[in-house]
């Protein structure tokens, strides 16, 4: 797939439900997508679809820009859940500060969409990827940081980039025992500090990364962050940090509330930035996300007092395929379509082509399986449903079910079609 924007006829309208390459090939305007009057209900789309809601993407927009400004800080949202440059734009517009993302290949995307902030949560390695980040660094309005937690990264980095003639910002990641990428210990920190004492320029210190999602217990959590936050006060005493406001970061999707309360108290006697960087929380969902906002809800003062949560926003819809048993439905939609790694999908839609509204499933209702294309639907004898019915699904862990489509509609709260968005894995 090509990193760059598709050039297709910018006034052709393509129904973009299709699975297929048609919609990308026409860059539409969502008054364009619009005036189509498309409506999931009337069986427009091919299905199964993928859908977001408008209304509650902007409510998630909103709600998370609040919570983060109460405390201080900035947004810069994690885009490798949607990897979808339309979503990106929103989020920008509604006072991120920047964008995140986790590799090259999807900073070239972004850049080539607009984004001009973007934070690697992730070391940058490799020839090839170094080249694309010097290609965008050329651009004196781009700016751009990448993570390391080695001597030898830094000191690849200050080879390449010395010769390309363009330093490149970096954070100190830390990391924990058992964990994932990131500094482990003090000895590790010095010698990441004297590589860049070595790279004279070609490597420039902007901060401190963390990322607290890997380990459990909210102590735990509170203690190392605690570490990042002296760790970036003994960088600013000595002199270290090369950009102002110096950057303090952290937090996935679970613990931005810790992470917000903990940064919030740092005090490094010079400007600073403290970035979060939640991704999923654009469409939450009914799983995972849904249990760690209910935590939040419960004991963040700030989230008690903005009175209200975050929404989940992204549905799967899917028509009743077969119903060869009393107690068994098979739905036409799959682990090719659904994220099922951390919960399968729950039905909470049932609609007959025809009646007027979608009525709630009952409550036994439940996904007990999926295969590539097929979904089993555990239902009693009697129940009301038969095939053509077609059913709305909320998901687990959004990031895995984004990265099945290319194309995503946007419906407003009557299922019209109103805007597309799509995606680039």
């Amino acid at each position: 797939m090509s990193d760059t924007k598709y050039q297709g006829d910018a006034n052709a309208v393509v129904n973009p439900l299709d699975k297929g390459l048609g919609a990308l090939e026409a860059a539409c305007a969502p008054e364009q997508i619009a005036a189509q009057r498309w409506n999931v209900l009337n069986e427009d789309l091919n299905l199964p679809a993928a859908v977001l809601s408008q209304s509650r993407v902007e409510h998630n927009l909103a709600w998370m820009q609040r919570f983060v400004s109460e405390y201080g800080a900035k947004l810069a949202p994690h885009g490798k859940t949607t990897m979808a440059p339309r979503l990106f734009q929103r989020q920008l517009a509604g006072g991120a500060w920047g964008i995140t993302l986790a590799t090259a290949h999807q900073t070239r995307i972004a850049y080539a969409h607009g984004v001009r902030r973007v934070m690697m949560a992730n070391q940058l390695v490799g020839k090839r990827n170094m080249a694309i980040l010097a290609e965008l660094l050329a651009d004196p309005t781009f700016e751009f940081f990448c993570l390391v937690d080695a001597a030898d990264q830094v000191d690849q980095l200050a080879a390449f980039f010395s010769k390309e003639g363009c330093p490149i910002q970096v954070l100190i990641e830390l990391g924990v025992q058992g964990g994932r990428t990131g500094v482990r210990d003090d000895a590790q920190l010095q010698s990441v500090l004297d590589a860049l004492t070595r790279a004279s320029g070609a490597v420039k210190l902007a901060g401190v990364e963390v990322y607290e999602g890997v380990i459990k217990e909210e102590a735990d959590i509170r203690t190392f962050l605690q570490r990042a936050v002296k760790v970036m006060g003994d960088l600013a005493k000595v002199g270290r940090l090369q950009r102002t406001p110096a950057v303090l970061t952290g937090a996935g999707s679970a613990w931005y509330d810790v992470v917000a309360e903990e940064f919030a108290k740092a005090n490094i006697g010079q400007p600073l930035d403290v970035v979060l960087r939640p991704g999923c929380y654009l469409t939450h969902d009914v799983g995972i996300y849904r249990a760690a906002q209910a935590r939040i809800d419960a004991n963040n003062p700030i989230a008690h007092k903005m009175r209200s949560s975050l929404l989940p926003a992204l549905q799967l819809w899917a028509y009743v395929q077969s119903v060869p048993e009393a107690e068994r439905a098979i739905i036409a939609m799959g682990k090719r379509d659904a994220a099922f790694d951390a919960g399968l999908p729950l039905p909470v839609l049932h609609f007959r082509p025809g009646d007027k509204t979608p009525s709630a499933t009952p409550a036994h209702w439940e996904v007990t399986g999926m295969m590539d294309q097929h979904a089993y639907l555990k239902i009693a004898p009697g129940d009301d449903i038969k095939v053509g019915d077609m059913i709305a699904f909320d998901i687990s862990h959004p990031c895995l079910t984004f990265d099945k489509w290319r194309q995503i509609s946007v419906v407003d709260d009557a299922y019209n079609v109103v805007d597309v968005v799509q995606t680039y894995f």
